[in-house]
């Protein structure tokens, strides 16, 4: 899948449903995961900065019991302290790696800012050994950005 021939889908969803960014979030996340083989699972999680945790909101995929992350843990909670994308290949290599379901196999989380601050990320699983790109960054990085001038 081209993830720039997705584009005009992501602004559609955002352009019907910015008075509702939930509906417009849980749209992505079911675009994202149907249309990009590799998406597996896809969440966004969103921060409270005054007790530093991430607090899942909508997504598409498996349930998980991960829905509350403090900041720290795991790869959400690193990125929710660094601010940073952070891509894992391989799931099995990182030490400070929350497992929600042994057949993950490769996570990428993105931060989504407002004004400058880290509100949240967009997270996403694969059951692929590697298969994120920078190609992934940059349109996650995309969507994020279009998703924050309706929050």
């Amino acid at each position: 899948m081209n993830l720039s021939a997705l584009q005009p889908q992501v602004q559609s969803l955002i352009e019907t449903h910015k008075s509702n960014p939930d509906a417009a979030m849980q749209g992505i996340c079911d675009l994202l995961q149907a249309e990009v083989a590799h998406y597996d699972w896809v969440g966004f999680y969103f921060a409270d900065h005054d007790k530093r945790v991430l607090h899942l909101g909508k997504f598409a995929g498996e349930p998980t019991d991960h829905t509350t992350i403090p900041f720290g843990k795991g790869i959400c909670g690193q990125v929710a302290e660094s601010n940073a994308n952070f891509v894992v290949p391989d799931v099995k290599a990182q030490d400070n790696y929350i497992a929600c379901s042994i057949t993950v196999k490769a996570e990428i989380v993105i931060p989504l800012f407002k004004d400058g601050l880290n509100i949240g990320q967009i997270d996403i699983d694969s059951n692929t050994i590697d298969p994120f790109t920078a190609a992934d960054e940059e349109f996650l990085t995309w969507v994020n950005a279009q998703l924050a001038e309706i929050l």
